[in-house]
């Protein structure tokens, strides 16, 4: 589906989100007593109503955002002074706002814990870069959350357009230093570019938040990971793919780009336990409520202990073995305390 005109967006698409808020805020009671209801013939505890709640909660804090960010741009001029440093800092503070309470009613809704696991990050400061295995729902969410409200770094990311559907989203995220690519494999280049632009950029408060991996790890497109670098030639990346057991072999092109675009930048390997039993959709209306234990950890790698251009590649694959191992650890509990 194409994303419509930024005109049409504002215009049409942000104030009907307002219109469907006021609509379920009028309903609310029925749907509540609806979904208690079909709740009864559902398996699980309650599944209906949860996702009805952390619906009209998401739907409410959206509006809240819509409304301060009207308000931040008639205060910077109607748009003039939107780029000026006290103004990104405003949006920076409301996207952090915006994220501690979206994760805050997930975990209270879906019985949802978040750990950090290992020793605090010795962050300095300079440029991040921000390296982390994806699976699972709601992943990008958890890292940049951390990013924003524990680390206390300015997130950059390169976002698929299509992302831009929603109106919070949509604004927000265009009034500060990210960038949305078009979705298809023909957008590679154009997401390299970005990445590239938005690392070379970065203060010594910003990190740049990829998933070198490109995609939620899932069997199948793991061999098709592995086949890619056979064709490419690269039989020694593609037999180290084949000793990996929970990650995709990372696209090392992305990556790449970034640690060149930012030499002095520190980087950040992040793994994370506990989300890739939910996959797809059914995975997660089946594991509602999650009840799960999410588990992070992070590797820091400093700028001058990153390898030369030439062994860099092999160096990422190295990092993956290192969250993969760690994962298999963390499995390994799991299985024996259930």
């Amino acid at each position: 589906m194409p994303l419509p005109p930024k005109l049409v967006r504002r215009l049409v698409i942000a104030p009907l989100v307002v219109i469907l808020a006021v609509a379920v805020v009028m309903i609310m009671p029925i749907g509540v007593a609806a979904a208690a209801f079909a709740s009864r013939f559902v398996p699980g505890r309650w599944r209906p109503l949860r996702l009805l709640w952390f619906f009209f909660v998401y739907l409410m804090l959206e509006v809240i955002v819509l409304a301060a960010l009207l308000g931040l741009w008639i205060g910077t001029g109607f748009g003039w002074r939107i780029r000026a440093e006290r103004s990104q800092a405003w949006h920076y503070a409301l996207t952090a706002w915006f994220l501690r309470r979206i994760m805050g009613s997930a975990r209270r809704t879906f019985h949802l814990s978040l750990d950090t696991v290992g020793k605090p990050l010795d962050l300095r400061d300079r440029p991040h870069l921000l390296f982390a295995r994806h699976a699972g729902p709601g992943d990008s969410l958890i890292l940049v959350d951390l990013a924003m409200n524990t680390a206390h770094r300015r997130p950059r990311i390169v976002l698929k357009d299509i992302l831009q559907f929603e109106p919070a989203f949509d604004v927000l995220l265009n009034r500060v230093p990210n960038r949305f690519v078009p979705h298809g494999p023909e957008a590679r280049q154009a997401t390299i570019d970005a990445i590239a632009v938005l690392a070379g950029t970065a203060g010594p408060l910003d990190a740049l938040v990829l998933f070198p991996e490109g995609a939620n790890f899932t069997p199948k497109r793991r061999e098709r990971a592995i086949a890619k670098l056979d064709e490419r030639g690269r039989a020694d990346l593609a037999d180290r793919a084949r000793d990996l057991q929970h990650l995709l072999p990372p696209r090392a092109a992305g990556a790449l780009a970034a640690i060149d675009a930012a030499p002095t930048a520190d980087i950040v390997f992040v793994g994370h336990a506990g989300l890739e039993e939910l996959s797809t959709i059914g995975d997660v209306w089946r594991g509602l409520p999650m009840d799960f234990d999410v588990r992070v950890r992070s590797w820091v790698v400093r700028a001058e202990d990153v390898p030369p251009a030439g062994q860099r590649e092999a160096w990422l694959f190295d990092q993956w073995a290192t969250i993969d191992a760690w994962l298999i650890e963390q499995m390994a509990d799991t299985n024996a305390t259930t």
